[in-house]
């Protein structure tokens, strides 16, 4: 197969309810010739694979994964740029999102397949739902005829109850078997009824089908509960927008939104795309996106996010991203790749899975056969207590442990800000043991301004004017104070050309057809051109905490310019929280060592000063010799350390860099979520732990008395479907979990 025969193609998987149905549909299509690149999402219901249709076709997968019993959708190919649908409700909604209904067509993508309920629909109007009642009513009618006639008439009842209620079960494991795993609770389930059918134990039989059913039922709507807070972020989107034309308004459908269309949010109304605010002020709430509490007061040149309220006066705001890039829609996506980086913990759990069935039917037919044949003991008794073992044998509690944990995090991590992704991230962030910060952007404000300026050989404004030109285009806080200065002085930049940034050193350019540069007095040094007097005039700037750079040209100093740049409110707090956790703390900046140490006396944090990128990515290896390391910085200036780190956490308001580059982000810019983000991930994997106890504990306590006799059947089934509905209930705490308390 060449690349060019095969492409990407993604659906929509309902009615899976644990990571063992993940595991049957996986397993069921990579089989397939043609098909490779197979990821089954359980908690965003989501089948992802790369095929060669020529020599599998998609009916074929389709039609297969339906035989196992589970409803799919086609989502389309091209996921890497799949259009933003929201997953509930959206058909039925289309109709009336617009009152003029112009333009809209029907969107395949988001139709629920006819086998498969749609998200969030009541159980009972589930097909398993339907098993439940069913099985119940047969059970009743059952124990009814045994009330009311013979004990043989009462169990050719039960018989019946349980061959009707076992046949939809033993088509799955049927569909499972041909697909190549035999080993499959529906498998157990079908021997296990159909061998007490064999020997004589048909009521028993029967009220094992209606608690496995019951269980399925349980499963199913504990895994939606998970599955809320993602649905969640997705409906706080609002489907209409009010577009702007030619002075007058209209609804629209806020996902037809296209960029640079402007739209009208008034007072009360949710921002409906990414955009930037052109007319009005007003204060706007963005704890739905980036879980900080406080509205922001936002004025023309502000950015605001999609889901956002606004609160106090309308605003008009030009839309900057379409409907499947918006902040939601990333955050969304992001917690859906999330689910495909799993944890080492996950991926040694489902290994041992693998194992771990086989030997237990391995067991349960030893228990079956030596008894009686080594020690004449009765046949009944051991097939009896050998098919109860099978219904233990299931491994779906132990499997659904590590991915409901991780899910339940990623989702409560989400609404607060804290982006992570996947089960290796939260894995590796429990671990933990030195934080490095960079300064600029991340311990500090990131806005510095401009405290002074010292000509040398030239005025203050030929100063303003040649450091302007040089850095004219540029998005660094520096070069952004130093523009900023120049305009508020009425100053034009100088005409420049062939303009580039010195990592670690400064910028330059070609101003006036003359070389020139802003950087480092010690960048300037090197140059030539700082003098003793020079020298000592930036030193005692430096001495009062402020950054000093150095505008020059070949042979002479222009001048020096002084910024400072204020510590974040809550970095301190936030150092001694992550002292508290266990956790050492460094600033890695290249700045000078006397700014440095100003910032880092203020906030009790060691520091590493004129540090070139390299030198940050050598620091971080150094640290990484003696622990785990979590790099935090701006996403855009620190990449190879944050590439280096065990850990990249980018800073960032919904930026595409702190979204869609490190391995975790922090929507809120607040310092004090980089220890938030370790406490939640301890706490994840606290809950994992305890999971993995909970579903090895009761497995091994249901072994031993079912072979002592102590339990049966029923009971048997109860312990596994109650271990499974335990452990998701136990990762469903970790959605209120609250990172901040300390």
């Amino acid at each position: 197969m060449t690349a060019s025969d095969s492409a990407t193609y993604e659906w929509t998987v309902s009615g899976m309810d644990c990571a063992s149905c993940a595991s049957k549909v996986r397993g069921a299509v990579e089989r397939l010739p043609g098909v490779s690149d197979v990821d089954v999402a359980l908690m965003t219901e989501r089948l992802r694979l790369t095929l060669d249709e020529g020599q599998t076709p998609r009916d074929q997968i389709e039609a297969i994964v339906k035989r196992l019993g589970y409803g799919i959708a086609a989502k389309g190919s091209s996921p890497d740029r799949k259009r933003f649908v929201l997953p509930e409700g959206e058909q039925a909604s289309r109709a009336d999102r617009s009152r003029d209904g112009a333009g809209l067509e029907p969107d395949t993508a988001s139709t629920e397949p006819e086998t498969g309920p749609a998200p969030g629909s009541r159980w009972y109007r589930t097909a398993k739902g339907r098993l439940v009642i069913g099985t119940g009513l047969l059970l009743t009618a059952a124990w009814a005829v045994k009330l009311l006639a013979s004990q043989d008439v009462a169990t050719w009842a039960f018989v019946l109850a349980t061959l009707i209620g076992v046949a939809p079960i033993a088509r799955r494991a049927v569909a499972s078997a041909r697909a190549g795993m035999p080993f499959t609770i529906e498998m157990l389930m079908t021997i296990a009824a159909t061998g007490a059918l064999v020997i004589n134990a048909a009521e028993e039989a029967a009220l094992v089908v209606f608690l496995f059913a019951v269980g399925e039922v349980l499963e199913g709507v504990a895994a939606n509960k998970a599955r809320d807070g993602i649905r969640a972020l997705a409906r706080l989107v609002p489907k209409t927008a009010l577009l702007e034309i030619g002075g007058r308004t209209r609804v629209m459908p806020a996902d037809q939104l296209q960029v640079d269309q402007i739209v009208l949010v008034r007072p009360g109304d949710r921002v409906p795309a990414d955009g930037e605010v052109i007319e009005g002020t007003s204060g706007v709430d963005e704890s739905a996106v980036t879980g900080e509490s406080v509205p922001k007061l936002k004025e023309p040149g502000s950015p605001v996010f999609a889901g956002s309220i606004n609160s106090e006066a309308a605003l008009r705001v030009r839309v900057t991203k379409s409907a499947e890039d918006n902040t939601i829609a990333r955050i969304i996506r992001l917690v859906e790749e999330a689910e495909s980086a799993r944890a080492p913990t996950e991926r040694f759990i489902d290994r041992f899975s693998r194992i771990y069935m086989p030997a237990v039917v391995g067991v349960a037919v030893l228990v079956a056969i030596i008894p009686p044949l080594a020690f004449a003991q009765a046949w009944d008794t051991w097939i009896y207590r050998a098919l109860a073992l099978l219904l233990i044998g299931c491994p779906c509690a132990l499997v659904i442990s590590v991915p409901a944990s991780i899910a339940s995090a990623l989702s409560s991590g989400a609404r607060r800000g804290l982006l992570m992704k996947g089960g290796a991230v939260i894995e590796a962030a429990a671990a933990i043991t030195h934080v490095a910060f960079d300064k600029t952007g991340t311990l500090t404000r990131g806005r510095p301004r401009v405290t002074d300026v010292v000509p040398i050989s030239g005025s203050e404004t030929e100063v303003l004017a040649l450091a302007a030109a040089v850095e004219a285009g540029s998005s660094h806080p520096l070069a952004e104070a130093i523009l900023a200065r120049a305009e508020a002085a009425e100053i034009a930049p100088l005409v420049a050309s062939a303009a580039k940034t010195l990592p670690g050193r400064g910028a330059e350019a070609v101003v006036e057809g003359d070389q020139a540069w802003v950087g480092s007095p010690r960048f300037a040094e090197e140059h030539g051109v700082l003098d003793g007097s020079a020298r000592r005039r930036a030193a005692s700037l430096e001495d009062e905490g402020k950054t000093v750079v150095a505008v020059f040209r070949r042979s002479e100093l222009v001048g020096l310019i002084a910024l400072r740049d204020e510590p974040r409110e809550d970095a301190a707090r936030a150092v001694q929280q992550l002292k508290a956790l266990g956790v050492s703390s460094v600033m890695l900046t290249g700045d000078n060592r006397r700014t440095a140490a100003a910032i880092s006396d203020g906030l009790g944090i060691e520091y590493r000063a004129e540090l070139m990128p390299e030198d940050k990515v050598a620091a971080i290896r150094e640290m990484a010799a003696k622990g785990q390391v979590m790099m935090v910085g701006d996403g855009i200036n620190d990449a190879p350390a944050l590439a280096s780190a065990n850990i990249g956490v980018a800073m960032g308001s919904g930026t595409d860099v702190a979204l869609e580059t490190a391995d975790a982000a922090i929507l809120r810019n607040r310092v004090t979520d980089v220890a938030g983000k370790i406490r939640l991930s301890r706490a994840t994997m606290a809950n994992i732990r305890q999971n993995v106890v909970i579903a090895l504990g009761l497995k091994a306590v249901f072994l031993v008395t079912t072979i002592l006799g102590i339990t049966g059947l029923w009971i048997a089934i109860l312990g596994d479907t109650g271990a499974t509905v335990l452990v998701t209930l136990n990762a469903l705490r970790l959605l209120a979990f609250d990172p901040e308390e300390t």
